[in-house]
């Protein structure tokens, strides 16, 4: 297992987690889950495996997969705040995913990215084969407020 700089440490205990500070990136920085409402973050992580990303006790990143655990599984909501970039930390949150001894031996490790292919590639994600084969019901702009 690579080594965190000092006062770092990855955890995958949701008890450690703290929600406010994933939905304030998730809600105001995030470039794909904009206005997210606090009970959906909430409920996607009651159902992912979620990793937190500490310093000295406060969070400072997170990613969460979504698995059967046996086949597939999907990357998502990964960040490091600001603050805490440039220390390879993303890279070795991604070493902490990749090694987690619930996602070995999945035929399917997915995820979407607008910006850090470069990250993914170290790790062996690749843009598919086919990617017409690749489908998807989206909804845009899903969680912005409604006109009044």
């Amino acid at each position: 297992m690579v080594e965190l700089p000092a006062n770092y440490t990855i955890s995958t205990d949701k008890h450690e987690l703290q929600i406010n500070v994933i939905h304030t990136y998730l809600s105001t920085q995030s470039y794909w889950a904009k206005h997210i409402p606090l009970e959906i973050v909430e409920r996607s992580i009651e159902n992912s495996l979620s990793f937190g990303v500490y310093y000295k006790g406060e969070q400072v990143g997170f990613a969460r997969v979504i698995s059967d655990f046996a086949v597939f599984a999907y990357l998502a909501d990964v960040f490091v705040l600001e603050a805490h970039r440039g220390k390879g930390l993303s890279k070795r949150l991604m070493n902490a995913i990749m090694n987690h001894r619930k996602l070995q031996g999945l035929r399917v490790f997915a995820l979407k990215t607008k910006d850090a292919h470069g990250l993914y590639k170290q790790f062996g994600f690749n843009v598919g084969k086919n990617p017409e084969n690749f489908m998807e019901i989206k909804h845009e702009n899903f969680y912005k407020p409604k006109s009044q």
